[in-house]
């Protein structure tokens, strides 16, 4: 089963990505609520996907993205943003982010992404 990292500055998003995941048989190891806690649960955790919001305090998705990246070259996350954060979406495939999905979230659309990034 693969072990999934959620990362979101809001609990009810990570709490809807984590029901998404749940009922389609993902197992989520673990939820951190801004960039520094997602690098620190990420050594700890050694996750097979991590799904990564954009907007965060302390350290914001993409540059967490980029030291996740430094410590994995092989890292699977997959960006979540609001609507019209194309330049940052943009920001974060370049930086190496393997998809990205949309806030609020579509379950059929959170599944195509998690099943096609770990394929």
């Amino acid at each position: 089963m693969s072990k999934i990292l959620i990362v979101d500055d809001a609990a009810f998003m990570r709490m809807m990505i984590k029901e998404i995941l749940s009922k389609n048989g993902f197992e989520v190891v673990g939820e951190a609520s801004d960039g520094v806690q997602a690098i620190e649960k990420y050594k700890e955790l050694n996750p097979d996907l991590v799904t990564m919001d954009i907007t965060m305090p302390e350290m914001d998705g993409i540059t967490a993205l980029k030291e996740i990246r430094k410590l994995n070259p092989d890292s699977k996350i997959i960006m979540c943003s609001a609507m019209g954060q194309q330049a940052m979406v943009i920001d974060a495939i370049q930086a190496g982010a393997k998809d990205f999905i949309v806030k609020p979230f579509q379950a059929d659309r959170v599944i195509e992404a998690v099943s096609k990034t770990l394929s």
